[in-house]
């Protein structure tokens, strides 16, 4: 059977594999970028880990993004013609957008521009991310209908420039359809698709080149990779973590191997309990009855409990109410009891800083942590 140092090896190896083989999917699905009156030669934008957009830029500063679904963006100031019709042109530096895509708002907190976003499909309670939270109280940011049901007549009224929409736009292509019809182009954020988390930081990129503050995204990426590459090569810490969280009907639900969320646990020095968990199911998450939960869970050195899915609790005493199972814990005994703060899910660009926090944790420096906390 093989051992957890030598599991993590391999993990390791797979990742260092992963890295200079980075890209390799998304350049094998590359399009051409079209030749545009006045733009110049397109050239690719070297990327350093995301695997699902590839990124070129025009001599003229326009950009041609592909997605690892095969959309196709232009980001111009131009007009141009014979442009594919599949192809959705969105204005370089435009502002009055419609965020449906909660994540992608760290994005423009960390460019700076959250100006650029009017419209939001989220409510203002629901957003982490303070910036966006304040436009809203403001009235700089007004609710535009969720993403499923957006307010139309507004969106026109106000002249909305473009919308940008997450995944679960899939589950409503008559959304996407009719935002087209009106003259509304989407642009579909694909950054929860990249299983490195410095992959889903890198799509800082993509809005930078729709920003056309290109220098400071650069910057911007590099700072959390520098995070990273501070804990490049440690050794595991021996502590074993488990990372999950309780819903309402009592499951358990625990994160999958490779998961973003696990590779980080790993590379911070910690040991998931759940590494032998994991399908070609496209789900990150797996869900689990409680007794079998608990069989491999029980000894655990650390827990860390997900309140953004699982809710917000203060206490060990309020996690043991949600199971009473959980009493037992190696973890809970010995007081290695983690929450992750709210805002974990919406500040992608934060990974370094989040992957910092875990290595605080398992080595047990002692030094602040900011999104994770120790409840007792």
């Amino acid at each position: 059977m093989m051992t957890k140092r030598l599991a993590a090896a391999v993990i390791a190896a797979a990742f260092l594999f992963s890295l200079v083989s980075c890209g390799g999917e998304a350049q094998m699905k590359e399009t051409a970028p079209p030749v545009i009156d006045g733009a110049g030669e397109a050239k690719n934008v070297e990327l350093y880990c995301a695997e699902c957009f590839t990124l070129y830029e025009y001599e003229n500063g326009d950009s041609y993004i592909v997605t690892d679904d095969g959309s196709k963006y232009l980001v111009t100031d131009l007009d141009p013609e014979g442009i594919d019709p599949d192809t959705a042109v969105l204005r370089r530096n435009a502002d009055h957008i419609y965020m449906a895509a909660s994540a992608a708002m760290s994005f423009y907190d960390s460019l700076g521009r959250i100006s650029d976003i009017r419209f939001s499909a989220i409510k203002e309670s629901a957003w982490d991310i303070e910036s966006a939270a304040e436009a809203m109280r403001s009235g700089d940011m007004v609710y535009a209908g969720k993403y499923s049901e957006p307010d139309y007549e507004l969106l026109l009224t106000e002249g909305c420039s473009y919308s940008i929409q997450s995944t679960m736009s899939d589950h409503v292509p008559k959304v996407r359809q009719k935002l087209t019809e009106i003259g509304i182009p989407v642009f579909v954020d694909r950054s929860s698709y990249e299983s490195h988390p410095l992959g889903r930081c890198e799509w800082i990129k993509v809005y930078a080149h729709l920003t056309g503050d290109i220098e400071l995204g650069d910057r911007l990426f590099e700072e959390q990779k520098e995070h990273f590459d501070r804990l490049e090569g440690i050794e595991s810490s021996g502590k074993t973590v488990v990372f999950f969280y309780i819903s309402a009907s009592g499951k358990i639900v625990t994160r999958k191997a490779g998961d973003y969320v696990t590779t980080m646990i790993e590379m911070a020095g910690g040991e998931n309990v759940f590494d032998f968990l994991g399908d070609d199911n496209a789900s990150s998450t797996v869900t689990l009855e409680p007794e079998e939960f608990c069989i491999h869970a029980k000894d655990a050195d650390i827990i860390i409990y997900n309140i953004n899915l699982g809710g917000e609790i203060h206490s060990v005493g309020e996690l043991v109410e949600k199971n009473e199972l959980l009493a037992e814990f190696k973890a809970v005994k010995e007081g290695n009891v983690f929450c992750t703060s709210r805002s974990v899910y919406q500040e992608i660009m934060k990974m370094g800083e989040i992957l910092t926090d875990f290595h605080t944790v398992f080595s047990g420096s002692g030094d602040e942590l900011k999104y994770l906390y120790r409840i007792y």
